[in-house]
């Protein structure tokens, strides 16, 4: 937990240091750090007790004194002075796609903008247009933007709640008498933004079970603590509801609280239609109960097999199972490597060997590192030399590597015209090429995409929306298009699984499976941690329906190759 609140102070100084036009390496050494506290999967307090903080990749003096400051006294001076010159309010408005920090001060100095409530008076007045370098169109995106902030405030992403339900539960598991506890709710169904955590549990003492949850470290209010349900907000605002059910019963509870609403709306008719009631205690005919005590009894008491938890959204899941079609999703332990890992040649945080250890360590059979190219500048884009040199690296190091082959591989950006930053006879060296669109997000995206699908070395289109969950929609892109020109050249689109981005969204796996399209599940990792979110990205294919042949980096490596040697004859 305390990760995550060092993460968010350290974004906040970064965000408030922009806003005051600070030094820019400054500012990315806040948001460097908080990215490596946020990827981190160990407790900060633990790795500085050991005397490892100063060895973490990113982690210099300075930074390190304000880590120790905070685990010390639970403040940092730097984010309080920085609080005192920026108003809370005003950082909160740069997470508002559009309004960057030289707008943002701008009209904070000549307009007197102080809040969310005096933006949107500033666009409906004209106010706002009216400022240097700005204009209708750029007013407009920012509107847009708003939208969007609006939508996702008081909810949080997939990847920030999962670390933190799974701590809870950890620390329950040793309270004598549980014998069941597992997550709830859209958490269970790995939505990608969840409104709140749901937590199941069975015992025998059901009070203390709630009096340990609601005394636990990282609680900062609570809100309930009754002798069967606690309620209780943590750091970060997140409210967390803990029930406990007796066993014979914890089936049907926990098939009732992960839902969806309209899935558990469907199974309730169902049930009617054979005569049987479905509840949260249980599946009763008359009075008597029939199952309860798993999900397996339940869903088999209506006639139907059990449905992973990912599919349930009442998009033909039901009719699926009905009809005994339903797609076996995608394993969490099905994939096989990464092909989309960025190294410290480019903005990454670890050497290529670094990656490969890590790789292995999680069971991988290959990795590609895929670092940017070099109109990336912002993110030290290789020059066509640096990326030759890599290559050299990759290939040297594979003689003596056992257990993982390390692909070479670049995130290639699609340019403004189509072309890619690569020649093709340097792209023709790499194992896997990545191509990406990181600039010029309404400029003809979907030409450009499709124009880099016809290239014979383009395997695989990295996050095909742009969008980030937090904070922007993405491309003006019609994925329609994409997927239609993605099924002809046998190019694969990747679902990235970095937390915030995820995308692939769920709906655009199943269309792509619908069209044959093969998806490539890739962490998109720029520290060794991040490999650790490929199962976000699995859990969000599952929800497409997408099966372990429709994944390409399921496949073993000889199929991998031959899979990617079949584009060159594809186009």
């Amino acid at each position: 937990m305390k990760n995550q609140i060092i993460a968010e102070i350290f974004e906040e100084i970064a965000d408030g240091l922009e806003f005051l036009g600070e030094n820019p390496f400054k500012i990315n050494a806040y948001r460097k750090a908080a990215r490596i506290l946020t990827d981190l999967t160990e407790e900060i307090a633990v790795v500085a007790g050991e005397g490892r903080l100063r060895k973490l990749p990113g982690v210099g003096e300075a930074i390190a004194k304000k880590i120790d400051e905070y685990l010390g006294t639970g403040r940092m001076s730097k984010h309080e002075e920085v609080v005192r010159e920026v108003p809370p309010d005003l950082l909160d408005l740069l997470r508002i796609q559009g309004l960057g920090p030289k707008t943002l001060k701008l009209a904070h100095d000549r307009l007197d903008l102080k809040d969310l409530d005096d933006l949107k008076r500033l666009i409906g007045d004209g106010s706002l247009a009216s400022l240097p370098g700005l204009g209708e169109k750029k007013v407009e995106n920012i509107a847009r933007g708003i939208e969007w902030f609006e939508r996702s405030r008081g909810r949080f992403s997939l990847g920030e709640t999962l670390p933190i339900v799974e701590e809870i539960i950890e620390q329950l598991e040793g309270v004598s008498g549980l014998t069941k506890i597992g997550p709830a709710g859209s958490l269970r169904r790995m939505r990608e933004t969840v409104g709140d955590i749901d937590i199941l549990a069975a015992g025998r003492d059901r009070a203390a079970v709630i009096e340990r949850f609601v005394r636990l470290p990282q609680v900062r209010d609570v809100l309930a603590a009754g002798e069967t349900k606690g309620a209780v907000i943590v750091a970060g605002g997140l409210q967390v509801d803990l029930r406990v059910v007796d066993e014979a019963c914890y089936g049907a509870a926990l098939q009732y609280f992960t839902g969806s609403k309209e899935h558990n709306v469907r199974l309730r008719e169902i049930a009617r239609g054979l005569g049987l009631k479905v509840s949260e205690y249980g599946v009763f005919q008359d009075e008597e109960l029939v199952a309860g005590r798993t999900e397996e009894e339940v869903y088999g008491a209506l006639g139907l097999p059990w449905i992973p938890p990912e599919m349930r959204e009442d998009r033909g899941e039901l009719e699926a199972a009905a009809a005994r079609t339903l797609p076996c999703p995608v394993a969490y332990g099905d994939v096989r490597g990464d092909l989309h890992v960025h190294s410290a040649y480019s903005d990454g945080t670890a050497t290529i060997a670094e990656v490969a250890r890590a790789a292995e360590a999680r069971g991988y059979e290959y990795v590609a590192v895929c670092d940017h190219s070099s109109s990336v500048r912002w993110a030290g884009g290789l020059s066509a030399e640096r990326l030759s040199e890599k290559i050299h690296e990759i290939r040297a190091l594979n003689e003596n590597l056992k257990n993982i082959s390390v692909l070479a591989g670049a995130e290639v950006d699609i340019l403004s015209d189509g072309t890619l930053d690569y020649p093709d006879d340097l792209l023709e060296k790499l194992d896997v090429v990545v191509a990406a669109v990181h600039q010029g997000f309404r400029q003809r995206v979907t030409e450009r995409i499709c124009a880099a699908m016809a290239n014979p070395h383009v395997h695989i289109i990295a996050h095909p929306t742009g969008r980030l969950i937090s904070s922007r929609e993405g491309y003006e892109v019609d994925m329609e298009t994409v997927m239609a020109e993605a099924a002809r050249t046998g190019t694969a689109l990747e679902l990235n699984a970095y937390f915030d981005r995820l995308d692939l969204n769920d709906v655009f796996c199943r269309r792509a499976k619908e069209l044959g399209v093969r998806v490539a599940i890739d962490t998109d990792a720029h520290h060794p941690d991040q490999l650790a979110m490929m199962r976000l990205g699995i859990g969000t294919a599952r929800r497409g329906w997408l099966e372990k042949a429709d994944v390409l980096n399921t496949y073993p490596i000889d199929r991998l190759f031959e899979a990617l040697s079949h584009k060159a004859n594809t186009v």
